[in-house]
């Protein structure tokens, strides 16, 4: 009897003791070895999206762009968004060549390149064009681009409407002079008379000095044009012994001590150019040699071909 208790007693602590290393096993067999810092992987943080054609456009969801392209992203480290701007990263910067320096207060000048041509001043061009019909007789200049100075005689003409009024004036002026004792309705008509003869004689654009030889009588058959500038002759049409109708011209003279650069702006730059604003111009004739001027008048119009001013 004894041994069949003791035997019992036996087998139940066996039992007791499978059952708590079944426990035992089964409660360790969910914990899991734990794993090698090369076989974590750390999320990185994607801070936007941006274009996948560079263009300045961030989205801070994944979208697509016009085209259909996925937004790329960015992720902490790569570049870093602060308020007011972006920083790259150093390897960026290296391969985009980006420099930086301290920021300092100083003007900024563009300097706009263009070419030009160099023309007359259209408010130096002188036209001499008789105001009455008659006749070239002499020619003091005779070829164009010829210099002139100013008061330089050009060419003689006659005409017989000029030596009319010439007539008329001198016996009006003199009859003045001798009617100092008439009554004063004669001496008021013939003032009259004079009057209009030297405004006629005024208006064909005769000196004073030749006027002034009238009053003595000493009228002359001929009358002599005079450079009105120094120039350079553009253009002559004066042929000695050719008859010229009134506004005929016959010589146009330019003044060339100063001239124009005219100058094509392209359509992006026209904002930056002002009146008053320097200039500097080289011509390839004289390659060495740099000459300074002003921006003086800017077109209001564009050229639609080659979309300049």
């Amino acid at each position: 009897m004894k041994k069949i208790i003791v035997l019992v007693s036996i087998i139940v602590v066996v039992s007791i003791i499978s059952a708590g290393s079944y426990s035992l096993g089964k409660r360790f067999s969910g914990v899991t070895a734990p794993a090698t810092a090369d076989a974590v992987k750390v999320e990185r943080k994607i801070l936007y999206y941006r274009n996948p054609m560079g263009l300045p456009d961030t989205s801070p969801v994944p979208k697509k762009d016009a085209m259909g392209m996925d937004y790329v992203p960015v992720y902490d480290g790569d570049a870093v968004q602060e308020e007011g701007g972006v920083n790259i990263s150093v390897e960026k910067v290296q391969k985009l060549g980006v420099k930086s320096e301290a920021a300092t207060l100083r003007g900024l000048n563009k300097t706009i390149q263009a070419t030009g041509r160099v023309e007359i001043d259209e408010r130096r061009t002188y036209t001499i064009a008789p105001k009455f019909e008659g006749w070239v007789e002499h020619l003091y200049v005779n070829s164009t681009g010829e210099t002139v100075n100013r008061g330089q005689a050009l060419f003689d003409v006659y005409s017989p409407e000029l030596v009319s009024a010439q007539r008329e004036y001198a016996i009006a002026a003199q009859g003045e002079a001798k009617l100092e004792n008439a009554d004063e309705e004669t001496k008021a008509d013939m003032k009259q008379l004079a009057d209009a003869s030297l405004a006629r004689l005024k208006n064909w654009d005769i000196t004073p000095g030749e006027i002034k030889q009238l009053t003595t009588g000493k009228s002359r058959r001929s009358l002599t044009y005079y450079a009105p500038v120094s120039g350079i002759v553009l253009e002559k049409k004066a042929v000695q012994g050719m008859r010229f109708m009134p506004g005929e011209t016959l010589y146009q003279i330019a003044d060339l001590s100063q001239v124009w650069v005219l100058a094509d702006i392209n359509e992006q730059d026209i904002g930056q150019v002002k009146t008053g604003s320097d200039a500097q111009v080289s011509i390839g004739a004289y390659p060495d040699k740099f000459f300074k001027g002003k921006v003086a008048f800017v077109y209001p119009t564009l050229n639609s071909a080659t979309r300049t001013v």
